[in-house]
Parts: structure tokens; sequence; C-alpha cells
């Protein structure tokens, strides 16, 4: 039995070993700059820890917050995007995170 292969990298994921860039489908203003791509870098154990202590077990806003360092953006920044895009930066981050795992 073979193992499974990991889904394709979409188009627009560009994945390097410490950080995930990703293609919004519309240009955001992040940090008052019009952009077309975000960029996460790997996340530490302190950066999930950081973002669960400012959320007091609300997992959204933990996510909101640990995306937002990431991207060194302000999280009303990420309010800001098309929930399409949001999506895509979760895409991002997992598979930065998890790599083969997914």
């Amino acid at each position: 039995m073979s193992k499974p292969q990991p889904k394709p990298l979409p188009k627009y994921i560009k994945l390097e070993a410490d950080r995930v860039t990703v293609t919004l489908t519309k240009p955001a203003e992040l940090n008052g700059i019009t952009q077309d791509q975000i960029t996460l870098r790997a996340p530490t154990v302190r950066d999930v820890r950081n973002a669960s202590k400012v959320a007091n077990g609300d997992e959204e806003e933990r996510e909101m917050n640990l995306f937002a360092s990431l991207a060194e953006v302000g999280v009303k920044d990420l309010d800001g995007l098309a929930y399409k895009d949001y999506t895509r930066l979760q895409d991002g981050y997992f598979r930065l995170v998890y790599g083969d795992e997914l």
C-alpha cells in the first residue's frame, strides 16, 4: 500500500521552510500600504502561547492575533480582508506548520 500524496500546492501559495507568502484575490491595505500578498513567518512556541493568552479561550481571536503577529500587521488589517483571502491565509499557515502531513 502506498503512502497518500500531499495535495499539490495552490498557485496562490509560495511555501518556504521559514515562511509562506499568500497572494490575495484583491489588494488589501496592510499597515497603510496597499499590497497583493501577505507573508507569514513560521511561528515559535512563544508566538502561539502569547496569542492564546491574549485571546482568553476564544479560538477565533487567538488565530487572528497569531496571524497578525506572524504577518507583522494589525488585527484590524486582517479584519478588512475579503473572507476568501482570509481562508487562503489559513491554508498557507496550515501548510507552513504541518507541511507534508496535509
